[in-house]
Order: structure tokens, then C-alpha cells, then sequence
């Protein structure tokens, strides 16, 4: 099965920048300043990359430098893969500069004061193709393939060691967020917090007719005579594995922003599955509500009331969380839809807000909705604004938040428990 992908619509091309750092290397090596070089690698050493300078008379944006250092010959190419600012197809605004006779690679970017993303390198022997001038469905195709293929290509930047791992073998991402990024106070373990606990188990699933992994989080003293609300947060693989968000919900029940409650992730398996699995399919959908649900409640107590329950997803997850309190509001809630896939469709054709389309020709439904998109989710970003204003205008509770980023979990994990405490909030 291949899968479907969103429109092809071109990424707006990020707005350039001179850098003065870089500029004033360039003036320090015109003039034969013997040590620029390394002084320049040595303060790019203390501080950290990308580089990050004020623009002049504009407080809301900074210049952002993107580094590379590469003293080899054979390398003709540094590209940047950084998510939601570059891309294929604005691959001229995606290539680092050499400096002549030089190890320094840079591009610098006017970005938002308050932007916070991930991002990737890769070196290439010879220069990745240019797209053709006028792109058919093929080679648009072909071209997003070759695209996809140089991200398993891709390594985090080596001067920056904040990382964000991946799934499925591909390589981690590096962080980088500016000084006016919004704060992710709960994300990190507080020495003397009390701590919950993770467990691992396996669900088998009469709808998929298959077992899955499931993730579990049981939080600080866990009484088994209380009844809990309960987390459903899609993707486990990343939340329970590879992003822990265990130290977010232990903070978050510390401060008493969250009450105690129970998540189980489910395993998202693999991409092919879940690209079936998280595309409006209501096998996984029945999995969800007639055996994960289930099966916790019998293993420990947790409420049936949806009023009490949260389902929650990022991307395909935030769709999928939707169409779980469209589908099933007896049992789901409250919907947290980060970054959600709603320019999905069945079949990839009809109507462009399809979603939202469902949502307009239903009666109101008793649910609490938590809406978040990126400000460089180019095609999301004005898909999830007529979604929230559909909602509005049916009458539902419904929140609604944007960051300054992309698609993207180094946004996701502090805005998680932004979406939590919102659709909890009054929660005995």
C-alpha cells in the first residue's frame, strides 16, 4: 500500500539573511587575520549552534546560522533538512555556502524570535538534483522519494548536542530553539518529584485481528481502589520509547496542573501500518474503544466516563483523535489534536476540509477539543483555522493554540501538556 500524502503544495521559501558573524569571518580571512579561523570555530565551540544574532530595530526576529564543518575535499554539497523551513522544493534557499579555501559551511535565515524546530545535514559527494522547471505527478513523485531518501542520509548537526530521537533506524535530529521560544517547564525529570511508573504490555485486537504493544503509565502511588481518568496517547512508540513523555505527567501531577491519571500509548508498529491505522480506519478506531479501553479497565480502575477521558495524537494521531470523538463520543471526550492531518480524505479525493466537512453536517456533540498547529505548517496551519472556526460556529468547547514552528515533537512535547492542562482544567 502506498500511502497517501498531503497536497503538493509548494513550502513558501524561507526569507534570507546576512549573517555579521560570517561576514566579519569573511572580512578577518580577506585581510590574512592568521588566527580568524580558529577563533571562529573556537567561539562557535562556546556557544553553540546555530548561531543566533539581533536584528537591528526588529525585536520579534533574529538571524539564524546554520553551520557545517567539513574540511574534506570530495565534499560538493551541504544541505539543510530542517523541518518546515527547508525543502526539495526550495532547494536553492536549502543549500549551505562554502567560504572559499575554508572548512565553514553556512546558510542564515530571518526567523521568529519564538521559533523552536529540528533540523539535519547532509553531505553530498555531488549535488542533489534541481527540480525540473515544470513538475508532472511523477516527478514530483519521484523527486519527494529522492527527498525522503536523503533523510536517511541526514546526521545531527556535531556542534550541537541537544537531540531528538527517531524511530524505525533513522538518524536523530538536532534541537535549536531562540530566545523568545515559549518555555517547556514540564518536559525534563525534577530531582525529588515523585515518580509514576512505565510498563509494557502486549493488547491483542479482535478488530485488527493482530497483538499490539502497549505502553503504560501508572502514576505516582497508584492506589488500585481509586478510579482514574485515562490518557490515550497515539504513537507509544515515541511517547513510551524513544520521547519518553513519563517525566511531563509525573511534573505536571507534582504541581497539580494534571490529575492523577493512566495513559496507555499503543505501538504505532511501523510507517505502512501506521499510515493504514491512523487514516480515519475504523478497525483501529473499534481497537481503541472495544479492546485497549477495556482490557485497562480490567487491569486497573479507570473511568468509562469520556467526560474523564482524553485522546490525544500528533499529526495522523491529531486526525485520528478526531475522528475518534466524531466517531465515538460515548467513550472519547476530550480530543488534543496537535498538528493534525486534516488535509486527509478518503481516498485522496473530494472535498479539500473533509474533516471539518463531517464535523459541519453532524449535530453538536458533547466533546472538549484542543486544537494546536504550527505558524510554518504551510498547508496545515489555514486547513486547522477554517477546522476551529467550524467548531466555533457549531457551538463546541474548543481551544486553540499555534507555535511558532513546524511539524514537529521538539514543538509537540512541551505543547502536549499545554493541550492536557487545557482540556482538564475543572477536573476534580
Amino acid at each position: 500500500m502506498t500511502p497517501p500524502a498531503p497536497p503538493r503544495t509548494p513550502m513558501p521559501p524561507p526569507e534570507l539573511a546576512v549573517s555579521p558573524r560570517i561576514a566579519e569571518l569573511e572580512r578577518d580571512l580577506a585581510s590574512g587575520a592568521p588566527d580568524a579561523l580558529p577563533r571562529f570555530w573556537a567561539e562557535v565551540a562556546g556557544e553553540g549552534t546555530p548561531l543566533v544574532e539581533p536584528i537591528a530595530g526588529d525585536l520579534d526576529h533574529r538571524v539564524v546560522t546554520f553551520l557545517w564543518r567539513d574540511a574534506g575535499t570530495r565534499t560538493s554539497e551541504v544541505l539543510l533538512l530542517a523541518n518546515c523551513v527547508t525543502d526539495r522544493s526550495v532547494l536553492p534557499q536549502s543549500r549551505l555556502t562554502r567560504i572559499p579555501g575554508t572548512d565553514v559551511w553556512h546558510r542564515s535565515y530571518r526567523m521568529s524570535g519564538k521559533w523552536r524546530g529540528s533540523y539535519q545535514f547532509v553531505a553530498l559527494d555531488e549535488p542533489f538534483p534541481d527540480p525540473p522547471a515544470v513538475e508532472d505527478a511523477n516527478s514530483a513523485t519521484t523527486g519527494h522519494r529522492m527527498w525522503r531518501m536523503l533523510g536517511l542520509m541526514a546526521e545531527p548537526d556535531p556542534l550541537n548536542h541537544r537531540r531528538l530521537p527517531a524511530r524505525w533506524g533513522a538518524p536523530p535530529r538536532s534541537v535549536a530553539e531562540l530566545p523568545d521560544a515559549p518555555p517547556q517547564p514540564w518536559a525534563a525529570p525534577r530531582p525529588g518529584a515523585p515518580r509514576g511508573r512505565v510498563e509494557t504490555h502486549i493488547v491483542h485486537s479482535g478488530h485488527l485481528g493482530a497483538d499490539r504493544k502497549v505502553w503504560a503509565y501508572l502514576p505516582p502511588d497508584h492506589d488500585p481502589n481509586v478510579e482514574y481518568p485515562i490518557l490515550v496517547l497515539l504513537d507509544g512508540d515515541m511517547w513510551g520509547d524513544a520521547l519518553p513523555i513519563q517525566s511531563t505527567l509525573d511534573n505536571l501531577v507534582a504541581e497539580r496542573r494534571l490529575p492523577p491519571l493512566v495513559a496507555v500509548m499503543p505501538d504505532a508498529v511501523d510507517n505502512q501500518t501506521r499510515w493504514r491505522d491512523l487514516g480515519c480506519h475504523d478497525p483501529f478506531l473499534g481497537f481503541l474503544r472495544d479492546d485497549l479501553l477495556p482490557w485497562a479497565a480490567r487491569r486497573w480502575r479507570v473511568t468509562d466516563d469520556p467526560a474523564r477521558t482524553v485522546i490525544a495524537g500528533q499529526s495522523l494521531g491529531g486526525l485520528t483523535a478526531l475522528y475518534a470523538g466524531l466517531r465515538a463520543p460515548e467513550r472519547f471526550g476530550n480530543l488534543l489534536a496537535q498538528s493534525a492531518s486534516v488535509w486527509w480524505r478518503p481516498d485522496g479525493a473530494g472535498e479539500p476540509h473533509w474533516l471539518a466537512g463531517q464535523f459541519a453536517e453532524s449535530a453538536p456533540l458533547p466533546l472538549r477539543i484542543h486544537l494546536e498547529v504550527g505558524t510554518q505548517e504551510w498547508i496545515l496551519t489555514p486547513a486547522t483555522r477554517h477546522l476551529r472556526n467550524v467548531l466555533g460556529d457549531k457551538g463546541y468547547d474548543v481551544s486553540y493554540a499555534e507555535h511558532a514552528g513546524g511539524h514537529d515533537y521538539a514543538c509537540w512535547l512541551g505543547s502536549l501538556a499545554t493541550g492536557l492542562i487545557t482540556l482538564t482544567s475543572g477536573w476534580a
